[in-house]
């Protein structure tokens, strides 16, 4: 598994708990409301983040999906025993 850097930022796992304690604080009324601009804009950014992460694993999966079926294909057009 590749390493991530600094720049690619937290991983899909890290954003979605974040989120979650985000979330919690709020409903359990322990914002300030000084501090929930703060949070609602860190939580707007998480929240692309996990969708371009989510869109990206989608991308991944039909690639390699269409990838296997291509492979699949070429093996029942191929002659048995070449």
């Amino acid at each position: 598994m590749a390493k991530r850097t600094k720049s690619e930022g937290p991983s899909y796992g890290e954003a979605a708990k974040r989120l979650e304690e985000i979330l919690a604080r709020i409903e359990e009324g322990q914002v300030d409301i000084d501090e929930l601009s703060g949070l609602v804009q860190e939580a707007a950014g998480l929240v692309t983040l996990c969708r371009g992460k989510i869109q990206a694993a989608e991308v991944q999966v039909q690639t390699i999906t269409e990838q296997l079926e291509r492979e699949a294909a070429e093996e029942t057009e191929s002659p048995a025993g070449s």
